[in-house]
C-alpha cells in the first residue's frame, strides 16, 4: 500500500498547503516568503519557497514575459505547489502573478482550504492598492521599472500591463496607524492563521 499524504503530514507533524504571496515587482513579496520560511523552520516545520526569480532560471526557463507564456508560468509553478503541498510541505509562492484567472486555476488544484492566498495594502502583495506605484519603483532594487519605463521590457505589470487584484483572500496584512508591521510581525500574522486552521499539526 503507498504512503499516502496523510502519512506524510503525521510524519512531519504538519498539514501541506500553499501560501500564495502576489503583488507588484518590489512591493515586498520575497521579504514576507523569506521571514515567514525562517519562523517556520524556528517552530520545526517544513517549508519551501518558489520565489517568481528562482523558478524562472530552471523551470521555466524557456518563457518570456508575454501573457500566455506568463500564464504557463503561473500554471507550472500551481502544479509544483500542489506537489509540495501533497508532500505535506507548506509551499510559499512568491510571485507577481498579475491575472486573477491564473491565480484561481491554482487555487482549483488544491484541496479545499490548502490554498491561502495573502494580500497587503502595504510594503507587500497588493501595494498598490493604497500606495503609490512609485514608492514600489523607489525600492526597485534591480531597476526593473527603470527598464520598463524606457521601453526596453514590454508588458511590464504596472506599468504597460495590468495587474488584478483577488477577489477574496484569507489574509489581509495591513499598515496600523500608517505604519508597516515588521517582517516579523507579518509572517507572525500567516503563522497565526496556519495554527488557527490546523496546519501547524498533523
Amino acid at each position: 500500500m503507498p504512503v499516502g499524504r496523510l502519512d506524510r503530514q503525521k510524519l512531519l507533524g504538519q498539514k501541506g498547503c500553499v501560501i500564495w504571496i502576489t503583488g507588484l515587482s518590489g512591493s515586498g513579496k520575497s521579504t514576507l516568503a523569506c521571514a515567514l520560511s525562517r519562523e517556520l523552520y524556528s517552530r520545526g516545520c517544513l517549508s519551501y519557497v518558489l520565489d517568481g526569480d528562482n523558478v524562472r532560471h530552471g523551470l521555466n526557463k524557456d518563457l518570456s514575459f508575454k501573457p500566455e507564456d506568463r500564464a504557463e508560468n503561473i500554471r507550472r509553478i500551481g502544479e509544483v505547489a500542489k506537489l509540495f503541498a501533497d508532500a505535506g510541505i507548506i509551499c510559499i509562492a512568491s510571485l507577481i502573478s498579475p491575472y486573477r484567472r491564473d491565480r484561481d486555476a491554482c487555487r482549483a488544484l488544491l484541496p479545499e482550504d490548502t490554498f491561502i492566498e495573502v494580500i497587503a495594502s502595504v510594503n507587500l502583495s497588493h501595494s498598490f492598492m493604497n500606495m503609490p506605484l512609485e514608492v514600489c519603483e523607489a525600492r526597485d532594487v534591480k531597476g526593473l521599472y527603470k527598464l520598463a519605463r524606457a521601453g526596453k521590457i514590454k508588458g511590464f505589470t504596472g506599468i504597460d500591463d495590468p495587474y488584478e487584484p483577488p477577489s477574496n483572500c484569507e489574509i489581509l496584512i495591513q499598515q496600523k496607524d500608517g505604519l508597516c508591521p515588521s517582517p516579523a510581525a507579518m509572517a507572525d500574522q500567516v503563522i497565526l492563521y496556519l495554527d488557527r486552521n490546523g496546519f501547524l499539526q498533523g
